[in-house]
């Protein structure tokens, strides 16, 4: 179990993230839902330690994650992986060996700067590139391919990890509908097949209701929503996003498609 206590975070006199509390199963299909500005992105930086909070605490499995450095931290980003909306790719490389950056905690630095990845490595890369049906991709560079391409190599890079949460910051805020729904049914994939925890930004409220288990509603960097989808009404919707609620219920609501079976090299 992931719980969060009390976190806040401040940027001079402005609070972004304003006495959080949350506990997140293991398994569980989180979206985190709310106008921009509400703290949504800003919270998972915090779970991931990319940014420190000014008070409060992380704790995963009795773990306090909020005091971790060093190689403690390395191991808590590698067990806690981050999807973000501009991918992170490096253009100039090809795409396996962006995907195979995944595996930089397992194989270590000094490996992974003279390319020396072992066949293992390479075959869990693959196997992950597969299951996204880009393992033809695997030669060209990152920065040839649609966004749509780009963001299914970061989620394979996030899975070799062999994480236990996936942190989404808006994972489909930049792609078309068709690509949103890709992306989206490759995270819903990963949380079924292997059980990990995902916790993912979302504007969409008809994404939101379709694909997760349960919504976390933020407004001025506080939570004022945490239930079911079926919970979270359009009274409730216009309330959490005041003007902005014409944009988020849109009523197009794609479809997940069927999860198929996925091949076991990547553990879980």
């Amino acid at each position: 179990m992931l719980r969060i206590e009390g976190l806040t975070r401040r940027f001079g006199t402005m609070t972004a993230v304003d006495n959080v509390s949350l506990e997140i199963d293991r398994g569980a299909f989180i979206g985190v839902i709310g106008r921009s500005g509400a703290g949504k992105s800003t919270l998972l930086r915090m779970i991931n330690r990319l940014q420190d909070a000014s008070s409060g605490r992380i704790l995963c499995e009795g773990q306090d994650v909020t005091g971790l450095k060093g190689a403690a931290l390395r191991d808590w980003r590698q067990s806690c992986a981050m999807i973000f909306q501009q991918f992170n790719l490096v253009g100039r490389l090809d795409v396996l060996t962006n995907v195979l950056m995944g595996r930089l905690n397992h194989v270590g630095q000094a490996r992974s700067l003279l390319k020396l990845w072992s066949a293992e490595d390479k075959a869990i890369a693959l196997s992950a590139l597969e299951q996204f049906d880009i393992a033809g991709l695997a030669a060209q560079r990152a920065e040839s391919l649609s966004g749509g391409q780009q963001q299914r190599v970061a989620i394979a890079r996030a899975l070799v990890q062999e994480p236990r949460i996936i942190l989404a910051d808006e994972p489909i805020a930049s792609l078309d509908p068709r690509n949103t729904r890709i992306v989206m049914d490759a995270l819903q994939r990963i949380n079924r097949h292997y059980g990990i925890t995902v916790v993912c930004n979302l504007h969409s409220l008809d994404l939101a209701r379709s694909y997760c288990d349960r919504l976390v509603g933020m407004a001025q960097g506080r939570v004022v929503f945490d239930g079911a989808p079926d919970a979270l009404t359009d009274d409730v919707a216009r309330q959490l996003y005041g003007i902005e609620s014409g944009e988020v219920l849109d009523g197009h609501t794609p479809v997940p498609m069927p999860a198929p079976a996925l091949p076991a090299a990547v553990p879980a």
